[in-house]
């Protein structure tokens, strides 16, 4: 059985919003990694977070 849907729309509490943040942005680079070892592809990701700070992935 599956997850059910949810509606996407901006979280309004800014500390649940900055811990969902954080746990989607590492699961996002953990993926990109997983790509580039899996289909020794060249990967390149570039995040920006609301306060401007910047997160980077590069698969060289």
């Amino acid at each position: 059985m599956g997850r059910g849907k949810i509606e996407i729309k901006r979280i309004e509490n800014t500390t649940s919003r900055q811990v969902t943040f954080c746990k989607r942005r590492n699961g996002l680079l953990k993926k990109a990694y997983e790509l580039s070892v899996l289909c020794e592809a060249e990967i390149a990701l570039i995040v920006f977070s609301a306060r401007g700070r910047l997160y980077e992935y590069a698969s060289n």
